[in-house]
């Protein structure tokens, strides 16, 4: 199959560019992301073993959940990998709602933020909750938007100005909130600016922010920010149902254009609206070689506009998961090997580019 055609390399003029162009449409500058001698670093990978077993909360570390080491962090920087999306649980930083933060949890995440900087790496965290805590809907009467504006402002206050530092992505896919959503959203957003007006902010949309249903369910979903600096946050797997477990056995016959045509309504929204994006999650199972065609395709889209990435998932505790991205037996995992293939860019600033207008 022919696949989907990327731009040509000008790394002479990307690498001059690359500390000092900017985004019209944002207050995104080029500056805020990291780079490398391939462009800018488009390519991260979620390490997500903090997320385990969130319905045993607060859990033990090491038993029913699992932080990065050192050996992590360097597997993927010697990868050319420099963009990290680190999933964590609300309640296992704050155990009881309107609660200080929790010192372990912040102690555990103050030095995964240190070893991304050590090895050259940004981080994104990503509070996982799915728009709830103790599976309470945010901006119902038992989570007020106020308790979640809090904890956001504390975490804020705690990690800005941190080296290791990309982002706050302040819900990982919130669904069925029945229209609470966008509400708590801006609640996060002006918490977190009473006290940082520098860091970016990822915000993701309902229906478990689904690239493809995007322009649908979200088409309004404008957050205001005094500082300019969000980036929206879609997710895209290539199964039948879009949830990324591929159970079905109609998810095994996919066209090598489906992830790019699921990304599409996402990039186009975008660029409709002047907004800059970021696909925090995709992910196929290394036996499947029709779903690796698609991935394939869907990178070079995405580099094509400049709009970065993060596959799901590597780190501690995954085992056998078809998914995972961590190195087994001292061998790089199939996913790994297509995902260095597209570690080149020539983007001088974080996509996809404004739709222009007619007259």
């Amino acid at each position: 199959m022919t696949k989907y055609a990327t731009r040509p390399t000008r790394r002479a003029i990307r690498l001059a560019l690359a500390l000092t162009a900017s985004l019209a449409a944002s207050g995104v500058c080029a500056t805020d992301w990291p780079a490398t001698d391939d462009g800018l670093a488009l390519l991260g990978v979620n390490l997500s073993g903090a997320g385990f077993a969130p319905h045993i909360t607060p859990g033990k570390h090491g038993t029913h959940y699992f932080y990065p080491q050192k050996k992590h962090f360097k597997y993927y920087a010697d990868q050319g990998i420099r963009l990290i999306r680190f999933p964590f649980i609300w309640e296992r930083v704050q155990h009881t709602l309107g609660d200080g933060l929790n010192f372990d949890q912040i102690r555990l995440l103050k030095k995964t933020l240190d070893l991304a900087a050590q090895n050259g790496q940004k981080v994104i965290l990503d509070m996982h909750n799915y728009g709830r805590y103790h599976g309470e809907l945010i901006g119902s009467s038992k989570v007020p938007y106020a308790a979640y504006a809090s904890v956001w402002q504390k975490l804020a206050q705690q990690f800005k100005g941190h080296p290791g530092l990309l982002g706050y992505d302040i819900m990982n896919e919130p669904h069925g909130t029945v229209g609470l959503w966008p509400g708590a959203a801006q609640a996060a957003v002006d918490a977190i600016r009473q006290v940082d007006e520098q860091t970016l902010i990822f915000v993701e949309g309902e229906r478990w922010s689904s690239a493809f249903h995007w322009p649908l369910v979200n088409a309004n979903f404008l957050i205001d920010d005094p500082a300019d600096r969000i980036i929206y946050e879609a997710h895209l797997y290539f199964d039948q149902d879009f949830s990324g477990k591929y159970l079905q056995q109609a998810s095994r016959n996919i066209d090598p254009m489906l992830g790019v045509e699921r990304a599409r309504p996402f990039i186009e929204w975008l660029q409709k609206h002047g907004q800059k994006g970021f696909l925090g999650e995709y992910g196929i199972p290394d036996d499947l070689p029709e779903a690796a065609e698609a991935m394939d395709n869907l990178l070079a889209y995405l580099n094509d506009n400049c709009v970065p990435s993060a596959y799901w998932a590597g780190g501690p505790g995954w085992g056998s998961y078809k998914l995972a991205i961590e190195p087994r037996d001292g061998k790089d995992r199939p996913q790994m090997e297509l995902m260095r293939k597209h570690l080149r860019n020539d983007c001088t600033a974080i996509g996809p580019t404004p739709a222009t207008r007619a007259d």
